[in-house]
């Protein structure tokens, strides 16, 4: 039986670091990481396209990450994507958008440790991204610590630990049991023609709400260039709205052409405008509900539907929308 191919593309991260005199950076390549993890029982190719510290990924790095997954899929049965696990879950949830109705695995993973220190995290982590790029169904992953997610679900949560993510407000698609990788979400993928689409727009801002912030402040976001706002509001999504007129102000710059999304500060369960009237008054207003939506998937999710120029009702209506299980809807 012929063995599956697999490939693993390499942008750098704490997984391919280095000591320097400047501190941790990236210096490793594909194949230093793969070297380092042993024999796999998968025909494996490697392309080095970045050499960043997650932190320097940006907009133009999504790009490139997700045209060459796009160009490279029909030849592989999955792809492991290696990268910093500081702006992992924003790059995996910004190419469940780019890259709808992906049709290979493709699973980020990274390390807390460089893969070059004894008891480093990252031969675990790669042994279990190529697994899952191996056996589960089309989609974007994010393999971490025994764990399989979704891409659009993960967040980093822990800044040392080896459980650095979590998947939020969904279950884990497959851990790593005595049995091997067991997949604990049947995932229902519908053969569709893979979309690549890397336009998003860039000019927007995710704000978290505190006592006495100033809602003229987001009026300085939009008249210096903003296109629109995720606003992590309290609990359910409750926004003030005495002296300082949190709701109101959304109201004017919905009118404004501006997408305000109502995300919760609260890591888990959902948020819903409905049930107090701190949330009302911003629903009335106009608010959009991210639901149960993490930040890093609102914020990826409102760059590409703008991007595509969709104004503040069609914004509504895509964030109303479950595109590739990033959100729960529930009418």
């Amino acid at each position: 039986m012929a063995k599956q191919k697999l490939l693993l593309l390499s942008t750098g991260g704490t997984i391919a670091s280095v000591i320097s005199e400047e501190g941790l950076t990236p210096g490793e390549t594909g194949e230093d990481l793969l070297e380092s993890v042993g024999p796999l029982p998968y025909d494996i190719t490697v392309k080095d396209i970045l050499n960043l510290d997650s932190s320097n990924i940006q907009p133009e790095e999504w790009e490139k990450i997700a045209e060459t997954i796009y160009h490279n899929r029909h030849e592989y049965d999955g792809i492991v994507v290696s990268h910093g696990t500081d702006t992992m879950a924003y790059t995996a949830s910004m190419m469940t958008f780019m890259l709808q109705h992906i049709d290979v695995p493709v699973v980020f993973t990274g390390s807390q440790v460089p893969i070059n220190i004894l008891l480093s995290d990252a031969p675990d982590n790669m042994r279990l991204a190529f697994a899952a790029a191996a056996s589960c169904q089309p989609g974007i992953y994010l393999a971490f610590d025994g764990k399989v997610m979704r891409g659009c679900r993960a967040v980093k949560v822990r800044t040392t630990a080896f459980n650095a993510f979590e998947s939020v407000n969904f279950p884990p698609v497959a851990e790593v049991t005595s049995d091997g990788l067991e997949l604990k979400v049947p995932e229902q993928w519908q053969p569709r023609e893979c979309l690549l689409n890397t336009k998003i727009d860039t000019h927007v801002s995710l704000v978290k709400l505190f006592p006495g912030f100033d809602p003229q402040l987001l009026h300085a976001m939009v008249d210096n260039g903003c296109h629109g706002i995720v606003i992590e509001a309290y609990g359910l999504g409750g926004m003030t709205f005495i002296r300082r007129n949190v709701a109101a102000t959304i109201g004017e710059l919905i009118r404004q052409g501006i997408p305000v999304i109502a995300a919760s500060q609260c890591l888990y369960e959902r948020s819903d405008l409905t049930k107090y009237e701190v949330g009302r008054q911003a629903l009335l207003e106009g608010a959009i509900s991210a639901r149960d939506m993490t930040s890093e998937s609102a914020i990826t999710k409102l760059m590409w539907g703008l991007g595509q120029g969709m104004d503040v009702k069609e914004i509504a209506h895509f964030f109303d929308t479950n595109v590739a299980g990033e959100v729960t809807i529930t009418k």
